[in-house]
């Protein structure tokens, strides 16, 4: 498993997800400063609208950016037993089905998934509830996790 490629495809689609977000962001503001968008009563409320959307484009791409920032500096170090899992980790669990997933433990950017080969790899952070549960186990440890007020069983199978 090659992290390090697996970083470099992960800051490319946050690269490309900036691109599209700077985008959004300056139309957004575009339309918001627009002098067509001036209200003419006090029920014409576009302008009002857009300048909502343009904050919210603009708080969106904040979140990228500290995204891309905090995973240029992932540490990409190889799993240690003594340690257990943590920041930088690529783990493979299996459920009580034994449906596999493959998850990344990233500083941001929860819920990117990224297609390496075959395996679909989902990046989670330590201060989601799976991410918890993760940090300081090792292959073969098994745990309990309540999603959507059920009880969910997994296994770690592999950490890199």
């Amino acid at each position: 498993m090659n992290k390090a490629l697996l970083q470099q495809r992960i800051l490319e689609q946050l690269g490309s997800d900036l691109q599209i977000a700077q985008r959004a962001a300056q139309t957004a503001y575009e339309a918001a400063t627009d002098k067509a968008n001036i209200a003419e009563n006090k029920y014409d409320t576009l302008g009002l609208e857009a300048s909502y959307l343009a904050a919210g484009q603009a708080r969106r791409l904040a979140e990228i950016q500290q995204a891309l920032l905090a995973l240029q500096q992932l540490p990409l170090s190889d799993f240690d037993p003594q340690r257990g899992i943590q920041l930088g980790a690529l783990v493979l669990l299996a459920d009580a089905a034994d449906q596999r997933r493959w998850l990344l433990l990233a500083p941001d950017a929860a819920g990117l998934k990224i297609i390496d080969g075959e395996r679909e790899i989902m990046l989670i952070t330590p201060h989601s509830p799976m991410g918890q549960s993760l940090l300081g186990q090792a292959p073969g440890a098994e745990f309990e996790l309540k999603v959507a007020n059920q009880v969910q069983q997994f296994e770690v199978l592999q950490v890199f």
